[in-house]
């Protein structure tokens, strides 16, 4: 019945109104959320977040991305009637719109990570453990829909778009569980009468059933896989191939894009263009040794970038930023960062691509040196020593105390080129 009044929301007001008006409220809320995704996601946001990565503060970036997940989640939360965490779907969104918004990704990791636990701790606790013996029917009728439905529709669709079946396989195998947008419908459902308490609890089993039986799907798949793609055996006759025109034949897969590696060997990899980073660079350049720089910073990327420097931007703690920085072919690293755990990371890294690659980091203490170099740096500079033994140096000149006094470099993984990095 079209006069039937029923009860909606906007920009938190309650208002009562017919279907078709809700309807229209609904399509009136989507042109509004459009209109914003274009004009705060592709203008404001991204701008917002340019200031802060311009500021050179690591602190003051990772702020302004959880101030403006939280504004923009909280804002579509209470302007189109949705959850909290469909707000903060809204907000991954328009914040893909920044050119920034991997650095973003990267800054809030240790967030992601506490807040993967937390969830996985609230399903635990929401779990009813009596549905595995109360509803045993029912669970399995949603655990075979889980797995053998979502995994059937996946592997059907993969291959109407013309992809192998080892593609297929795997894709339709990663689909076999559900994650947290199946809790926030369930959640939803049960708000709005749609689904009672008990649906919930099939939902929530099935999924811890389907998440813990994923590693053996993958493993099945894989067994598949290595037997469609096994040899034939010696002297069996193939049928000869029908002829094909050359447009239909089936071509292969492209593999997936990677970084593009420098074409630079027996360089120099300097991760850090900052004070002390920015003072190698010269000192390499004045030598006429060729190196490249990892940076983080998008001012700094920018004006290497035009002082025509090989510069690789990204965090140098992640594996793909180090990977196009060629360690393999390179000289050696220079670690300039301050922080001594990220700088503990890209060593640790390095070290594993190219086990035999000189390895120099730098260092505030001596804690920090004896991390560094159980991590496999060669050389480590400690720069309170260095500055110690620059001011003991200079009073030796004078006749002030004996040269004998000047404190050896002292550092934990000093080696013949100690002095030399100083």
């Amino acid at each position: 019945d079209g006069g039937e009044s029923h009860g909606a929301r906007f920009l938190g007001f309650e208002m009562h109104l017919s279907i078709p008006a809700v309807i229209g409220l609904t399509i009136l809320k989507v042109v509004i959320f459009v209109a914003l995704m274009l004009i705060v996601g592709r203008r404001l946001i991204p701008w917002i977040l340019h200031q802060a990565a311009h500021s050179g503060s690591r602190e003051l970036f990772r702020l302004a991305v959880l101030a403006i997940a939280l504004v923009v989640a909280f804002g579509a939360a209470q302007l189109f009637d949705v959850s909290l965490a469909l707000g903060a779907f809204f907000a991954g969104m328009v914040m893909s719109e920044s050119p920034l918004s991997q650095r973003a990704a990267q800054e809030t990791l240790p967030l992601r990570d506490a807040f993967a636990v937390l969830f996985f701790v609230s399903v635990g606790m929401l779990f009813n453990p009596a549905t595995l013996w109360t509803a045993p029917l029912p669970l399995l009728g949603t655990l075979l829909i889980i797995l053998v439905g979502k995994s059937v529709i996946a592997y059907m669709i993969v291959r109407a778009f013309g992809h192998s079946r080892s593609t297929a396989l795997t894709i339709s195998a990663s689909l076999a569980q559900i994650g947290e947008f199946s809790f926030i419908l369930a959640e939803l459902g049960i708000q709005l009468n749609l689904l009672p308490s008990q649906g919930r609890d099939l939902i929530l089993a099935g999924a811890i059933l389907s998440i813990l039986l994923n590693p053996l799907t993958f493993a099945a798949i894989d067994r598949i896989g290595r037997r469609s793609e096994a040899p034939a055996k010696p002297g069996a006759t193939e049928p000869a191939p029908a002829a094909v025109p050359i447009a239909a034949a089936a071509m292969p897969e492209p593999a997936a894009p990677a970084l593009r590696m420098t074409r630079q060997t027996g360089h120099t990899i300097l991760v850090g263009h900052g004070r002390v980073g920015s003072l190698i660079a010269e000192g390499l350049a004045e030598q006429g040794l060729p190196y490249l720089v990892v940076e983080l910073a998008e001012d700094r990327i920018r004006s290497l970038a035009t002082a025509g420097v090989e510069v690789i931007g990204g965090n140098a703690a992640m594996p793909g930023i180090l990977a196009a920085a060629n360690p393999a072919g390179a000289r050696c690293l220079v670690v300039a960062i301050p922080e001594a755990f990220e700088a503990g990371q890209v060593v640790q890294q390095v070290r594993a691509m190219n086990p035999g690659l000189h390895i120099v980091a730098r260092a505030h203490s001596d804690a920090e040196v004896a991390h560094l170099a159980s991590l496999g740096a060669d050389t480590v500079i400690m720069g309170e020593r260095e500055i110690a033994r620059g001011v003991l140096a200079d009073l030796a000149t004078l006749g002030t105390i004996p040269a004998a006094t000047t404190p050896d470099p002292g550092t934990a993984a000093a080696g013949p080129s100690a002095g030399a990095a100083t």
